[in-house]
């Protein structure tokens, strides 16, 4: 009988820890990498409750993300408080404030993300 506990209690466990490890966990429909149209160097992507962005030219910074509705907040940490990760978020994509970014998702498909704030547009395709 403990030999068959054992075994049943190991592949309970299995099964909750399989069931419990979905992929992109809290992205949704965000997870994965984005391109942004009408650019070669421009990246955004999202897995759990991590936002990472990279312009190829200019460098890479991560950051933690809610959506919520048609709501994205996001927010970028500089851990080394360097001034380049400012203008990679704030100048290279236009996510302004860093800290603070809040966009409304205008629309979010299996393979076209647009993003918009005070009119201003961004838009991607999943990569």
């Amino acid at each position: 009988m403990a030999k068959y506990f054992k075994s049943i209690l190991l592949l309970a466990s299995s099964i909750l820890l399989l069931t419990s490890c979905q992929e992109g966990g809290d992205a949704g429909d965000l997870f994965g990498q984005w391109r942004m149209d009408n650019s070669d160097t421009k990246y955004i992507s999202f897995s759990g409750s991590i936002v990472w962005i990279k312009d190829l030219n200019m460098g890479d910074i991560y950051g933690n993300f809610q959506h919520q509705g048609d709501s994205l907040f996001m927010q970028y940490y500089s851990k080394k408080g360097e001034k380049n990760d400012t203008v990679i978020v704030e100048d290279s994509f236009g996510f302004k404030p860093i800290n603070n970014v809040r966009m409304r998702i205008v629309t979010l498909e299996k393979d076209k993300l647009v993003l918009d704030k005070n009119g201003q547009t961004w838009s991607f395709y999943k990569y």
